[in-house]
């Protein structure tokens, strides 16, 4: 994660400090502490001769990362050397529009005598809004993102995550190679075409209607080698999920301290389709991932006692109604095209937390989250987990059920905690409660 700045409040571009006073104005004296600082994953250093190559690289990284600020007149070292170049500012204003796609308009701000007779142009970008960009050089489109201290080309996978962040790209419809629809467990989307949705479903040997069904619903997609299960499709109603997805489950872990640690007191790896198996008959069959979850909760928390009166009444640490949302709303809106990471459910004496892997899409703040802003980077799951009740019906569970069913169990509100690669919700126990 990068490191919290003593002079960067004015830096607009490092957005993932969204509490951070916003000045247009920067001092020598604040350049002096930002530089002594050294490049990070939110700043660069070049001189002014530099080559638009070589800017136009750093800047669509920064575009395509948390946004940041190229110091012109500063050298590698830290050193300030000062910017001399003639209209440096119109040929910066030019490189952006002509050699970055989507074209983007920086913005600029000297450092009048930053040291004596020497002058730093700051060129700041916000992260982008219309993620991935590219360098455009040669008519040939490169993309990259900031590592650290250094700018990269892209890889496939971080591309792609790039479009599906920002809504260009939807990852659960594309095929799982090797799954075909026999993947699919047909008692379970039996159960939802009935039960859940009210319609009727196809007879199990009518493969031709229900491969027409799945593919109209995106459960199923069309390849070269025939039908074979979506992302979606495996997620939701897969016989065997895991095997096709690694990333598809959770990691529950129990620990007896209030941090991690080797020790443990329940640790497992829970894993299978989203939804439930219901029988004919009404009785459940096989739990879905969010009953799961819970049931790991319940089992590995310890309830504690309360007087009313002369009266002991019982309470868990976390009320169901917000466990089950926060664990729905990781299944339901993390990023699946980050593989070999699950969704992690941590449990502490003192609190619960919840990590999901992604960063929020591309205009979501989690302060836009907790007002109610619907979003959904998967909207399939989202539909469906909705069907089958597992999400508010409005896309606002968050704001009607999270937030006020903690402060009404407890007085406390939860804490949502937005990184660059994850999403981590935190519920407090009560800390008036009396343990048994």
């Amino acid at each position: 994660m990068q490191r919290t700045r003593c002079a960067v409040h004015w830096m607009g571009g490092l957005s993932h400090n969204s509490r951070r006073r916003k000045r247009t104005q920067m001092t020598p004296y604040e350049l002096q502490q930002l530089i002594r600082d050294g490049e990070d994953s939110g700043l660069e250093f070049k001189r002014d001769e530099v080559t638009n190559f070589d800017l136009a690289r750093e800047v669509t990284a920064f575009l395509n990362h948390m946004g940041g600020t190229v110091l012109l007149g500063v050298d590698d070292g830290g050193r300030i050397v000062g910017a001399q170049r003639p209209r440096l500012e119109e040929w910066v204003v030019e490189l952006c529009r002509a050699k970055i796609d989507p074209p983007v308009i920086p913005s600029l701000h000297w450092v009048r005598n930053a040291e004596p007779g020497s002058d730093v142009l700051a060129v700041r970008v916000s992260v982008g809004p219309d993620k991935p960009y590219a360098r455009v050089h040669n008519k040939r489109r490169t993309y990259y993102v900031r590592v650290g201290s250094t700018s990269r080309e892209a890889s496939s996978e971080e591309l792609e995550r790039m479009y599906q962040s920002a809504g260009r790209l939807n990852y659960g419809v594309k095929p799982v190679p090797g799954a075909g629809v026999e993947e699919l467990d047909l008692r379970r989307l039996r159960d939802y075409l009935t039960r859940v949705l009210g319609g009727s479903a196809p007879d199990d040997d009518d493969t031709n209607e229900w491969g027409t069904l799945l593919h109209n619903l995106e459960f199923v997609t069309q390849t070269p080698e025939g039908l074979v299960a979506t992302v979606d499709g495996m997620l939701l109603f897969g016989t065997r999920p895991r095997r096709f997805l690694p990333q598809s489950g959770i990691r529950a872990i129990c620990y007896p301290s209030l941090a991690p640690d080797y020790a443990t007191r329940a640790d497992q790896d829970l894993h299978g389709p989203i939804v439930p198996l219901v029988g004919i008959d009404g009785y459940l069959l096989d739990p879905s991932l969010v009953d799961k979850a819970w049931d790991f909760v319940r089992l590995n928390t310890t309830p504690t006692a309360r007087l009313d009166g002369m009266r002991r009444v019982d309470r868990w640490p976390f009320p169901e109604a917000v466990v089950r949302e926060c664990i729905a709303n990781a299944l339901a809106h993390r990023d699946y095209s980050i593989r070999g990471t699950d969704i992690t459910l941590n449990a502490f004496p003192d609190r619960l937390e919840i990590e999901s892997p992604g960063s929020l899409p591309n205009t979501i703040t989690v302060e836009r989250m907790r007002a109610g802003v619907r979003y959904a980077r998967n909207q399939t799951l989202m539909n469906v987990m909705r069907d089958y009740g597992y999400v508010d019906a409005r896309g606002m569970g968050i704001r009607n059920k999270v937030v006020p069913g903690m402060l009404a169990h407890n007085g406390t509100e939860p804490e949502f905690m937005a990184e660059e690669h994850r999403l981590t919700v935190r519920l407090r126990d009560d800390p008036q409660a009396v343990p048994r």
